[in-house]
C-alpha cells in the first residue's frame, strides 16, 4: 500500500481526531483510561509513517477544551498520561527528526505538563523533518475568539482600523499561524463531524472517516489509506472541475 502512494502529491499538513479510545477499552472489559494508554502506540505509528513519507504537518487533536468537562480522575489521569507519554517518546522524535509543537490554552495545563511540554518542544526545536503539533486545551471556536480578541486590541489601541481586517490578517493571528492550512483530516471511531477542531483551517480540508476503527488500533497501513483516498480526490476549492484542469 505504502509503494502506491505519490510522493509528489502529499497533503502538506494532515489533522487526526483520535477517537474511541474509551470504546476500544470499553470492548475490552477494561477502564477508559486503559484505552488512553493504548493509544499512545497508535500515536507513535502515525508520527513515523508522517515523517517517513515526508508529510510536512501532523496536528493531533490531544485534548479539547470540552474535555476538562469529563470526570476529574479520568482528566487527572489523562494529564499524568500526557506527561509520561512526552518524555519516554522524546528519543523516537530526536530519532524520525521530528520538530514538536504544542497549539492551545496551555495556561489550562498542570505546571508540570507544561514544563514537560516545554522541555520537549526545546529540545527539538533543531529538528527539521516533520512538525508534529499537539492540540491541548483547544478547540476551533477559542482560536478564533483569541485571534479576534488580538485584533480588537489592536484596533483599540490604534494599530489597526476595522476595515484592515482580512482573512490574510486572522489567520496570522490563529494559533496555528506560519502554517499550511489542513489538506486531510483524518478521523477514527466512526463518528461524521469535526468537533470543534481547527474550524478555520479545515475549510477546504478533505475530509477520511475510519468507519471499523478505534483509535488504539490505527497503524501505518490505516494512514497510507487516507492519503491514498486524498489522492484520489479533485481539490477544486469552490471551482469547477473544468478551472481547475485549465
Amino acid at each position: 500500500m505504502k509503494e502506491d502512494i505519490d510522493l509528489s502529491n502529499l497533503p502538506k499538513h494532515i489533522a487526526v481526531i483520535m477517537d474511541g479510545n474509551g470504546r476500544w477499552a470499553k470492548n475490552q472489559g477494561a477502564a477508559r483510561i486503559f484505552g488512553h494508554r493504548s493509544a499512545i502506540k497508535a500515536v507513535r505509528e502515525v508520527t513515523e509513517g508522517c515523517a517517513e513519507l515526508g508529510v510536512g504537518y501532523l496536528t493531533l487533536y490531544a485534548f479539547s477544551t470540552e474535555n476538562w468537562g469529563r470526570p476529574k480522575l479520568e482528566v487527572q489521569a489523562l494529564m499524568e498520561l500526557l506527561v509520561q507519554t512526552i518524555g519516554d517518546e522524546l528519543p523516537t522524535l530526536q530519532e524520525n527528526n521530528v520538530r514538536l509543537d504544542s497549539i492551545g490554552d496551555l495556561n489550562s495545563l498542570p505546571s508540570r505538563c507544561r514544563r514537560q511540554l516545554a522541555e520537549a518542544i526545546d529540545k527539538t526545536r533543531q529538528n527539521d523533518g516533520l512538525n508534529l503539533i499537539l492540540a491541548l486545551g483547544y478547540s476551533g471556536k477559542w482560536d478564533i475568539v483569541q485571534a479576534t480578541q488580538q485584533l480588537a486590541r489592536e484596533i483599540k489601541s490604534g494599530a489597526l482600523q476595522p476595515e484592515d481586517i482580512s482573512e490574510g490578517l486572522l489567520n496570522e493571528r490563529l494559533a496555528t499561524q506560519g502554517r499550511p492550512d489542513v489538506d486531510l483530516m483524518l478521523r477514527t471511531g466512526g463518528d461524521h463531524r469535526i468537533s470543534n477542531f481547527l474550524l478555520w483551517q479545515l475549510a477546504y480540508a478533505e475530509l477520511y472517516i475510519y468507519d471499523e476503527v478505534y483509535w488504539p488500533d490505527f497503524r501505518k497501513p490505516h494512514l497510507y489509506e487516507g492519503i491514498l483516498s486524498y489522492q484520489k480526490r479533485e481539490r477544486r476549492f469552490g471551482k469547477t472541475s473544468e478551472q481547475v484542469k485549465g
